[in-house]
Order: structure tokens, then C-alpha cells, then sequence
């Protein structure tokens, strides 16, 4: 999750010159062309566990390639609080077919401000009966991007923001400006901190508004929908629309549910990782005490494989006990399904009455085999045995008398919870200080009860 405020201002004091920008001869720092140049200006008129093929072969760093190249993956974004949203300049993606002629999922890298720590990005295209697109959470429409979805043959019907979450929302503008007949749709209470900006300084117009169990959608025959809507747990309500296609029996979540892949996502540069990989002063102050060696970093897979870790413990952690050596803490919390320690410990632990209710509805009423979160690995075959088991630390918060499933059901949740909900107490140790200062200080309370709020 993460909050930011765009800016929006006339192309013209911007870019008094913009013919140059098309001009195949510029560069900006370090030669990267401005051809398909990408901005989010506003201006306004008057008034896994599964297999996955790849299948993007447009996707490969060929130059030659009409979709590919430093021009086609170009994207200039620096926005994002309280740290911008990179990749700054150029963002690879990756289209891969995770049910045939169906679904397919297409992956951005994205890293944490001007650090080393990156993890995947991800956006769901469903093709439906009516033969056009269903787009879940947008990501950045480089022209690559852009092509890699044209190439499917079909028109874009519905473009879908299942969140408040900024790193979401801020890709909805001008990914639907590239497809201007689309229809948007938006989870209900849209907030942005530090300041509360309409969705239209975001880019975003004419949107409507995804409502819990609606059978008005135009895709209510394909697609059903439930909405987590909390009340406020500090300086805002944590909003998220869960999703289920019925044919392909598959789940739709954007930051509910996790699994950690024990391999790097394919979107993420060798650079990003060998550059984690490195002993800087996080590694220094999150050894445990030990010695930490100065030594140059050679590209092999081990030092790829360290980064990768260092970067999944930071992301879920924010301060890991020991990221010289992270493969103990990596392996707690890698190839299961689980639900992050940030999103547990800052939003579902407040609020363990309405997550409770939105989970049960989920693994009742919808018979998926498969879940797609908007990070990490996917597809996901999981059931909604798999999908409770992920959330059974909200039975040690609620108690038993909050109960609702059947006894050999419950045991059998709370056998593989045990496994799936358990984080080692270093690792937590940051994280558990952040939530008690937070809550000192007011931004996040401490818990909120009540099904009906």
C-alpha cells in the first residue's frame, strides 16, 4: 500500500517545446530516447504453484522489435509519498497466458523510491463472452505495454481499479486514455494521504462505482465482486474489491493474499537485484551483530537469489533481523500462501470482524481453484480451504465465539493457519514498534470492532 499526491499542470508550461520530444534524436539521462514518451499530465478542457507459459515474445530485449527497446517500455514517473514509485524512466513487461485464450496476466517491475528494493506489479486482462476485455488494476501503459494488450485481438471494454492503494490508482488515467471507449470502475471510498485529492487530479473521469454484490455490472453474469470496506483504521479505510470469474473458477485479490515465489518474478532487472545484493548499510545495520565483508558483487545466480531475499524481507518486514543472511527468515515466509505481515499487522488485525465476514463469503460462495493477487507469483492454486487457512490468526483475535464454519473445517484451517499465519518474532520486532508508535501517536488505531460499521 502506499499514498501519493500527482501533480497536474498545462503541457505548455511544462514542455514549452513539445515538437522536440518526438524528435527520434533527444535523450535524457544517459540516452534514453523520448520517443513514446509517456506523461501523466492532467489537462483539462473547459470546465506459483501453477505454470505459466510465456507468450510474449515482444517482451525480449530484441531492437528491432516495434514494442520493445528503451522507447517502448519509456515511462516517466516520479510521483508517490512518502517515496516515488520507480522505475523512473523504463519499465519492462511481461505478458504471460494463465488460462488459455482466457486470462492473461501482464507484469511491471516496481521499486520503492530511488532504492534497490523492487517486487512485481501486476494487471489481469479477462477476455468475456462478449469477446471484449475485463482490465483489473492497470498498470503503466508504456507502449509495450499497450501493444502487448492490442495483440490479443479484442477491444477493451472495462478498465477496473479494485482499490484505494496509490500504486494502483495512479496508472488508471492514462491507461484509460489509451483506451477511451472503456468504461471505469472504482472501489468505493477513494482516499490519498496527505492530502485528499479527487480521483479527476488522478486522470481519472466519469468513473462508477463497484458496489458489494452488484448484479447491475454489465459483467455480473461472468464476474461477481465483494467489497472489504472497513471502517477508517487511522488516517483512512482500507478498501479492497475481491473478484470471481466463474468459468475459469479463479480469485481475484489485489493485496489480500500473497506467495512469495522462491525465484525472482521475471520482471525484475539483474541490475535491481545484484545492487540488493550488496552490502550497503542496511545490510550493516540488520546483521545481528556480525561482521559484515566489503566484497565486489559478481552476477551469478547465488548473489541474484540473495537479492531477491533481501528485497521480499524488506517488502514484508520493512526492518528484517538479518539480512546479511536471509535465507532462514526467506524460507518462513516463501512458497506458501500467506497474508503480508505489513497488511496483517497495520489493517486486518484492526478490523478482524469485517475481514472475517469478507473471507467466509469468499470461500462459501465462490468455488475457485486459483487466486490472482496484484504481487508475486501467479496464478495461485489455491482453494478456499487455503484461502481461510492464510487468515487463521483471526481466530486467536476474534475467539471462538465469532466462529462461523464447521468444526472439521475450522481444524483443518487452523492446522495449515498455524504454518501459513506464523512469522518469526525478530523479523516482527520493527514492525510490531511501528504498529505500537503509530498508535500512540494516532495515525493507526489500535483495533476496531463492530460488523456493521
Amino acid at each position: 500500500m502506499a499514498a501519493g499526491v500527482a501533480v497536474s499542470c498545462s503541457k505548455s508550461s511544462v514542455f514549452p517545446k513539445q515538437a522536440s520530444l518526438i524528435d527520434p534524436s533527444s535523450s535524457f539521462l544517459g540516452g534514453s530516447p523520448l520517443k513514446g514518451l509517456c506523461l501523466q499530465l492532467i489537462t483539462r478542457k473547459t470546465k506459483s504453484r501453477g505454470a505459466v507459459n510465456l507468450v510474449a515474445s515482444s517482451a525480449s530485449t530484441d531492437a528491432t522489435s516495434p514494442s520493445t527497446g528503451s522507447g517502448g517500455r519509456f515511462y516517466l514517473n516520479f510521483t508517490g509519498f512518502p517515496f516515488p514509485l520507480g522505475p523512473f524512466l523504463n519499465r519492462r513487461t511481461i505478458r504471460t497466458e494463465a488460462v488459455k485464450g482466457c486470462i492473461w496476466l501482464f507484469e511491471q517491475q516496481q521499486a520503492l523510491g530511488f532504492s534497490s528494493v523492487s517486487t512485481n506489479i501486476r494487471m489481469t486482462v479477462i477476455k468475456l463472452k462478449s469477446g471484449g476485455l475485463w482490465v483489473h488494476a492497470p498498470i503503466a501503459p508504456t507502449r509495450e505495454c499497450i501493444q502487448l494488450v492490442k495483440e490479443l485481438g479484442a477491444p477493451v471494454e472495462y478498465i477496473v481499479l479494485p482499490t484505494f492503494a496509490y500504486e494502483h490508482k495512479i496508472f488508471v488515467g492514462p491507461f484509460s486514455r489509451k483506451f477511451p471507449r472503456a468504461q471505469i470502475w472504482v472501489a468505493p471510498r477513494q482516499w490519498s494521504w496527505p492530502l485528499n485529492l479527487p480521483l479527476e487530479f488522478f486522470g481519472i473521469f466519469r468513473s462508477r462505482t463497484l458496489k458489494d454484490g452488484d448484479l447491475s455490472t454489465p459483467w455480473a453474469d461472468e464476474v461477481e465482486q465483494k467489497v472489504l470496506s472497513s471502517p477508517e483504521v487511522g488516517i483512512g479505510p482500507y478498501v479492497e474489491v475481491a473478484f470471481y470469474h466463474k468459468r475459469s473458477r479463479t480469485l481475484l485479490v489485489t493485496d489480500a493474499v500473497i506467495y512469495v515465489p522462491k525465484q525472482p518474478p521475471a520482471c525484475i532487472s539483474k541490475e535491481s537485484l545484484l545492487e540488493s545484493a550488496k552490502n550497503g548499510l542496511a545490510v550493516k545495520i540488520l546483521s545481528k551483530g556480525k561482521e559484515v565483508p566489503q566484497e565486489p558483487i559478481v552476477d551469478n545466480k547465488m548473489n541474484r537469489q540473495k537479492g531477491w531475499e533481501r528485497m521480499v524481507l524488506q517488502i514484508l518486514f520493512l526492518g528484517p533481523s538479518n539480512l546479511l543472511e536471509p535465507n532462514a527468515s526467506f524460507a518462513q515466509v516463501s512458497q506458501k500462501l500467506i497474508v503480508s505481515p505489513i497488511v496483517k499487522t497495520l489493517v486486518f488485525s484492526k478490523v478482524p470482524e469485517k475481514v472475517r465476514d469478507w473471507i467466509d463469503s469468499i470461500a462459501k460462495e465462490w468455488r475457485f481453484k486459483r487466486i490472482i493477487p496484484a504481487h508475486f507469483a501467479a496464478p495461485i492454486n489455491a482453494s478456499g480451504s487455503d484461502f481461510l487457512a492464510a487468515f487463521a490468526f483471526l481466530d486467536e483475535l476474534l475467539g471462538e465465539r465469532y466462529v462461523t464454519r464447521p468444526s472439521l473445517s475450522l481444524l483443518f484451517t487452523s492446522l495449515l493457519g498455524k504454518a501459513a499465519s506464523y512469522f518469526p518474532p525478530d523479523d516482527m520486532r520493527t514492525l510490531s514498534s511501528l504498529d505500537q508508535f503509530l498508535v500512540s501517536v494516532g495515525v493507526v488505531k489500535k483495533t476496531v470492532s463492530g460488523r456493521k460499521q
